[in-house]
């Protein structure tokens, strides 16, 4: 039996901003942007991983929420206080200068880890935490 990642979820609170961050800065490609029962069904992925949709979600993706549950969902997110993504790149350093040049909120610079990755930090536009993160060399 083989069991594979298809696809996590990123809760977005404006497509846009979101499309313009993950795209234009990052470099991940669109895969899907379709409506569907008065929502937006949209996924990116890196060029690298096909297989792996990464989808932009409302932070709460359920057309038939009622508005005090909406905003119940929407205050963390707004905070920053919903679980990051950790992505992994080759190169820490280049992949920070890129994204702090293009705007976005540096949570941290480079660093070498105790747990064996230098890593930096960022939050999206919509507030969540993304983290880089490059193996070291051994």
């Amino acid at each position: 039996m083989d069991i594979n990642l298809s696809q996590c979820f990123i809760a977005v609170d404006d497509h846009d901003k979101a499309l313009a961050f993950y795209r234009d800065v990052l470099g991940l490609e669109v895969r899907n942007d379709v409506g569907f029962e008065g929502m937006r069904w949209v996924t990116v992925g890196s060029p690298s991983q096909p297989d792996v949709d990464i989808v932009l979600e409302p932070p709460l993706a359920d057309p038939n929420a009622s508005p005090a549950d909406r905003q119940a969902m929407a205050e963390p997110l707004a905070k920053g206080l919903l679980r990051g993504v950790i992505f992994r790149t080759d190169d820490c350093d280049a992949t920070f200068e890129r994204i702090r040049a293009a705007g976005a909120e540096v949570l941290q610079e480079p660093v070498d880890q105790p747990y064996g990755v230098r890593d930096c930090a960022f939050r999206d536009p919509s507030g969540n935490m993304l983290r880089f993160n490059q193996p070291r060399k051994r």
